[in-house]
Formats: structure tokens, sequence, C-alpha cells
């Protein structure tokens, strides 16, 4: 019997599909290199193509298998450091997370301790944040037969009140899934489609409508991938709006991949309301 996925990825295929792959709007850059110990460095930038303004960040991981610890060190430009230790499997499906946060300039720090727990059929997790609230998060995902049903919810131990709860029901077969959700304190719900046509094409669509605001139209974003070879596939979208993607992505050799992508206001092609972007991962 499978397990199932955590809740955040119910619906990760369609969310995958309208969302990955285009880098608009910014020039990315992305490297990643694995030491001889086992160490792997990424260095990820981003320059928005508005202000000019750039944001990266350096990070170092290390998979001790052994244990069953992995270790994770990050800082980035606007001088935040991160920290991250995970022990898995210690206890068979149970999974211990750590991370911890520091912004000196403001001296603003954050904790965060998490459990994830998955045996056939159910997957659940549970985090608190020490330094606010403290606030406590959990959510929970039982599945059979392709079939999901998944809930989460957050509490704020200090106000005594519930900060969030939201629901998702899926339902996942091997060329196509479908996912119903309700965010926002079960005030914004969706509807998702994905389907793997064949070896060479995806495609899917989400809806979205927002109850407290009933008036406005219900958000529609339809998909596709195609590919043109194993190295490369282009992908389009487009949303009720008249907002057009296109994107195209390409493995030059092994560890270098190109992502060129734009985004297009087809109600004003006269005027300056598209976006373009550019993606390279070097991986070593």
């Amino acid at each position: 019997m499978s397990i199932p996925v955590p809740f955040s990825d119910i619906g990760k295929s369609v969310n995958d599909l309208l969302g990955k792959d285009y880098p608009t709007g910014a020039v990315k850059l992305e490297v990643k290199t694995t030491a001889a110990n086992g160490v792997t460095f990424t260095v990820s930038g981003a320059q928005d193509n508005k202000t000019g303004a750039i944001n990266a960040e350096l990070k170092s991981k290390y998979n001790d298998v052994k244990n069953g610890v992995t270790y994770t060190e990050g800082w980035t430009t606007s001088n935040l450091i991160t920290s991250q230790v995970e022990i898995k499997d210690k206890i068979q499906g149970l999974k211990v997370d750590v991370f911890g946060s520091l912004l000196p300039t403001v001296g603003s720090k954050n904790v965060k301790v998490s459990l994830e727990y998955k045996q056939p059929k159910v997957f659940t997790r549970a985090n608190v944040d020490l330094l606010k609230g403290p606030v406590f998060q959990a959510d929970a995902v039982v599945g059979q037969d392709g079939i999901l049903i998944g809930g989460e919810v957050g509490y704020d131990t200090l106000g005594a009140k519930v900060t969030k709860y939201n629901a998702t029901l899926g339902y996942v077969a091997l060329d196509h899934a479908i996912t119903l959700q309700a965010t926002s304190a079960l005030s914004v719900f969706s509807a998702s489609y994905y389907h793997r046509v064949n070896l060479d094409v995806e495609a899917g669509a989400k809806a979205v409508w927002d109850s407290k605001a009933p008036q406005s139209p219900i958000a529609l974003e339809v998909g596709t991938k195609y590919f043109l070879d194993k190295d490369t596939f282009v992908k389009a979208k487009i949303n009720n709006t008249g907002i057009l993607g296109l994107a195209y992505t390409q493995a030059i050799r092994r560890g270098v991949k190109v992502s060129v992508a734009g985004t297009f206001d087809t109600a004003r092609l006269n005027e300056n309301a598209h976006k373009l972007g550019l993606s390279v991962v070097f991986e070593n």
C-alpha cells in the first residue's frame, strides 16, 4: 500500500505545469556542485528586470546517510542566516526537522520544530514556531485507491485562536489527477485537473473562486507542456484575463539547463505590459 503525498503536494502536478519553468520578470542563475565528501553547495541568484535588484543565496547541504541526518546551512545577500537539521527514520516513518534563522541587522530570530510521520495510507505533519505565539500548525492526509483527503489547521497558543484551516480532496491515477481545495478559512475554492496525455504531452487547468468577492469572475488558467525531445520541452498557458505565458527549456548538455520564458498581455499587445525572463542552471 502506498504512502500518500504531503498535504502541500496535493495538486502539485498541475501547479508545476502552470507555475514551474516560467522565470518571467527576472534573470536567474543557479549553480550546484558536490564535493568529494558529499557536501552539496548551491549558489542561486536573481536580478529583477524592473528594479535591477539582485537577491542571492549560498547554501550548503550534507547528508549523513549512515545516521539518517541532513545538515543545511544558508546565507543570503540580505544577511539572513539559516540552519536546518533533519533526522529521518530513527523511528520508522518519522522525521524530525529543526529550522532556525537569524537576521542580525534587526535582531530577528526564528526557530521552528517540525515532526513528520508517514505510513501506508497516512501522511501527517506538525510544526511549532517557538518564537511567534508560539504558533502550532498541523496537517494530515489519508489515502486509499487513489483517493486523497487532507486537512490543515493553525493555532496561536498565545492568542488562543485558530489562525487558519484548509481542506483538500483529490484523486490520483497513473495518467491524471483531480483536486478540489478550500483554503483561506474555507473561503477560497479551487478545482484543478492534470492529464498526462502521452509520453510527450501534458495538459491541465485550474479554476479559483473567492466567496468573499462573489462578484469577481472565476479565475481560470489552462496550460500544456510538450516534449520536443528528451532534452527539450516547451510550455504554454493562458488565463481568463488574457495573460499568455510561453516557455522554452533545454538541457544543453549534462548538468546545464536553460529556460527562457515570457508572459504577454494579449489585451495590451502595443503597451509595455509584458515580462521576459531567463534561467540558467549548472549542476555537477
